[in-house]
C-alpha cells in the first residue's frame, strides 16, 4: 500500500480551546492528525504548513500548497483545509491541471471538541482516494464525495452537500 500524503493547512479541524484568551486557536503541530495517523499504523505521512483559519488564507498560501503537491513524489494527497474557503483552494489547484489525486477535507467542529466528525471526514477522504481512478481535485466532507464543483458547503445549513452542475 502506497503512503498517502496529508498536507495539513490548519482550519477548524485543528482548532483547540485556548484557556487564556477564550478563543479557538489553530494548533500548529497537527496533534490531531498525528493521533489519527498513529491509529492507522503509519500509512499516512503528515506535513504541516500554513496553520491558518481558511478565511485568512491568501493565494500565496494556496501557492505553497500547490508547490508542495508538485514537489512531492506522492500521487495520492489529502489536504486538510478549513471549510469556508475550501472551494477557492480547490479551484486554484484545479487551474494548474495537477496530475495527481488530491482530496480536500476538513471539519465543521474541531477534533479537540468532538473528534468524531473530523475523524470521519479524514477516514472518508482516505477511503475515497483509494478508489478515485482519475487525477483531479476532489472533496470528501460529511459523507459526500466528488469533484469540488459538485460537493460544496451550504453555509445556511452548516454542512456540505451535493450540487447539480
Amino acid at each position: 500500500m502506497q503512503k498517502v500524503l496529508i498536507i495539513n493547512t490548519g482550519g477548524t479541524f485543528n482548532k483547540r480551546y485556548n484557556p487564556i484568551t477564550g478563543n479557538l486557536d489553530i494548533e500548529p503541530k497537527g496533534e490531531a492528525l498525528k493521533f489519527i495517523a498513529q491509529a492507522w499504523l503509519n500509512h499516512l505521512e503528515v506535513i504541516n504548513i500554513i496553520g491558518k483559519d481558511s478565511l485568512e488564507m491568501t493565494n500565496e498560501d494556496r501557492g505553497k500548497i500547490l508547490d508542495l503537491i508538485n514537489q512531492t513524489s506522492h500521487e495520492d494527497i489529502i489536504v486538510v483545509h478549513g471549510t469556508d474557503t475550501m472551494a477557492l483552494t480547490a479551484h486554484y489547484l484545479d487551474q494548474e491541471k495537477i496530475k495527481k489525486r488530491v482530496i480536500l477535507t476538513g471539519a465543521m467542529v474541531p477534533f479537540s471538541i468532538n473528534p468524531i466528525e473530523a475523524t470521519a471526514n479524514l477516514a472518508s477522504a482516505y477511503g475515497f482516494i483509494q478508489g478515485v481512478p482519475n487525477h483531479g481535485i476532489y472533496v470528501a466532507m460529511n459523507g459526500k464525495f466528488g469533484t469540488y464543483q459538485k460537493i460544496q458547503k451550504n453555509k445556511e445549513k452548516g454542512l456540505f452537500e451535493s450540487i447539480e452542475c
